[in-house]
Order: C-alpha cells, then structure tokens, then sequence
C-alpha cells in the first residue's frame, strides 16, 4: 500500500476536499446535514479548528480550516468527523457492494478512504480557495450563481463584505 506523506504545518491553513464512497449524493438531505454539523461540533469540542470557508454539494464537501497555532493534526480531527457521521447516518443508507479490504477494517461503505488537502500560502492562494469553494456548486450544475446555493459560507462572506467581488470562474480551476 503506498505511503501518503501530507504537509502539516502548526497553525497552518488547509483547503480539503471530502469525497463519499463511490459519490453517493448523500450529503445533502436534512437527516445527513444535521449528521455532519453534529460530527463537526462534537470534533470541534475535543480538538478545536477555526472553519474559514464550506460547501456542502451531494457527494463531496470542500473546506478551508485554520488549525490553533501548536497544533497540525488535521487527519485525527477527518477521522473523528468521518466515524462520527458514519455512525449516525450509516444505519439509513441503502447497502452497497461489499469489498474485502473495507470489511476486513469495518468500514461503513460512508466516505472515500482519502481526501485532498492544499496548505494555503498567503492571501491569494486563500482567496482563490475561498472563491472556487463557493463556486462550486454553479461548477456542477447544482446553482445558477452561487446566491442560489444554501449549502456554503458564501452568504456570510457576503454579509461580512458585500463590495467584494469573486474572481472570474476560469481563474478558479483548482485540482480536485
């Protein structure tokens, strides 16, 4: 099995990418919403981040996290969050194809095994980020504007800054 080294910085701020298995759209429906704000407040409590930027979409998330200044242990706080919502929300899925390597860990068929982080370096690789989070949705098809999508923080940045502008969408292709 191959070694996936992951960047981890004290205090650094992440931009991830959460993807379910096989991109089951399950994360939207209101028992999964409620699921997963549960998984991440009750994660928050024992090990504390400041969450920048979100959007939730049917079968993956995106986020920007900045983590306290002695600490850089992101993968514990995506496991606990992960388990916690498979815990509650794995019962009600519909059963999918068993595969050896997941039965022989006990995994719930819930999320991929992985996901994708980014350290952000400076201002505007945050802004950058920030924009292809709430784009997102308008990238596939789920929003005509980015407004029109509940799931994200993109109307509390509005809120806090309504002069600001989002960059163009061709300059918000970032790898997933």
């Amino acid at each position: 099995m191959p070694e996936y080294r992951r960047v981890r910085i004290p205090g650094g701020t992440y931009f991830f990418t959460v993807v379910t298995h096989e991109r089951r759209p399950i994360l939207c429906s209101p028992q999964s919403r409620a699921a997963l704000r549960q998984a991440i407040v009750d994660t928050r409590r024992d090990r504390p981040f400041v969450s920048i930027a979100w959007v939730l979409l049917p079968d993956h998330l995106h986020t920007i996290w900045q983590l306290p200044e002695d600490d850089a242990d992101y993968p514990t706080r995506w496991r606990l969050i992960k388990a916690r919502f498979s815990r509650l929300i794995g019962p009600t899925l519909l059963p999918v194809e068993i595969v050896a390597s997941r039965d022989k860990r006990a995994e719930r068929y819930v999320w991929q095994r992985r996901y994708w982080e980014h350290v952000i370096r400076n201002e505007d690789d945050l802004r950058r980020h920030v924009d292809y989070i709430h784009y997102n949705p308008v990238k596939h098809g789920l929003a005509a504007d980015p407004e029109a999508w509940p799931y994200s923080t993109y109307h509390r940045y509005q809120f806090t800054n309504p002069s600001r502008t989002m960059l163009p969408p061709e300059e918000l292709e970032i790898p997933e």
